[in-house]
């Protein structure tokens, strides 16, 4: 899945904007079509720098507040994506980058991104040798195939049901 998502990266999408510039070119001119994107980089530019001091001004603000500041983050990441975008010539990756850069679209691009890196995440967990530590079958109090682990094994009882490990019979002992 990540290679062909590297391969429309890295092949594909270069020629589709090649194709995108020539099209333009074709309807408009090409001189326009130059004036058109050193426009956009311009607008692109003057985007990042004004969004990027409100985003630092937001971080600030949740920071000194105490409160932690994961929406912040997320707009800075976004905000340095579309930069990077609109810094690649081309009318596609100028409409994604100025698209994660606008105030009102970006609430947007964050679902996206949040979305995706949740669902990558949860991807890369379970192919993870840890995986049953933390999908409630293993680790504390939970039932581990090897009957190893934090608690580990299968034994079902209790009032509530729940299940129990293995009791260790012994003694602590606390050095002052």
């Amino acid at each position: 899945m990540v290679r062909i998502g590297l391969f429309f990266a890295f092949l594909l999408v270069p020629i589709l904007e090649i194709w995108l510039l020539i099209r333009v070119g074709n309807v408009i001119g090409g001189w326009e079509t130059v004036a058109l994107l050193i426009a956009d980089s311009i607008l692109g530019a003057w985007l990042v720098r004004r969004e990027g001091r409100r985003a630092w001004a937001s971080l600030r603000t949740a920071v000194e507040s105490g409160r932690v500041p994961d929406r912040e983050f997320a707009d800075g990441a976004l905000i340095v994506a579309g930069a990077a975008l609109l810094m690649t010539p081309g009318f596609l990756s100028d409409v994604f980058g100025i698209f994660m850069i606008l105030p009102f679209t970006r609430p947007i691009a964050r679902r996206w991104m949040s979305w995706f890196l949740g669902r990558r995440v949860r991807s890369l967990a379970a192919r993870s040798p840890y995986a049953p530590m933390f999908d409630g079958t293993a680790g504390f109090g939970g039932a581990d195939p090897r009957g190893a682990g934090f608690g580990g094994g299968a034994d079902a009882g209790g009032p509530t049901g729940t299940r129990r490990g293995r009791v260790v019979h012994g003694e602590v002992v606390q050095d002052d």
